[in-house]
């Protein structure tokens, strides 16, 4: 399987900015992870639309995507920091 490319709207480019520094290397980290398995890593299907998914990136924050498999892309839409 391919790794997608990640892309973020700029609602979830503003959440993934407000993580700490010291937390971005997770973030990032899991979301390296949900671009080589989009439909793996725990994440959930949202109102039965398997191209549209929910997942958490360890305690770092909840986030919304859209895998568009026809580009390989994924494109974060919510990025949402833990506390």
């Amino acid at each position: 399987m391919s790794t997608y490319r990640v892309a973020y709207t700029n609602e979830a480019r503003a959440g993934r900015d407000v993580i700490p520094a010291e937390r971005k290397k997770a973030f990032d980290t899991g979301i390296a992870a949900l671009a080589g398995d989009p439909y793996g890593c725990g994440s959930a299907a949202v109102r039965g639309d398997a191209d549209r998914r929910d997942a958490s990136i360890g305690s770092v924050a909840f986030v919304r995507y859209e895998v568009s498999p026809a580009v390989i892309t994924i494109t974060v839409l919510r990025v949402i920091p833990t506390p």
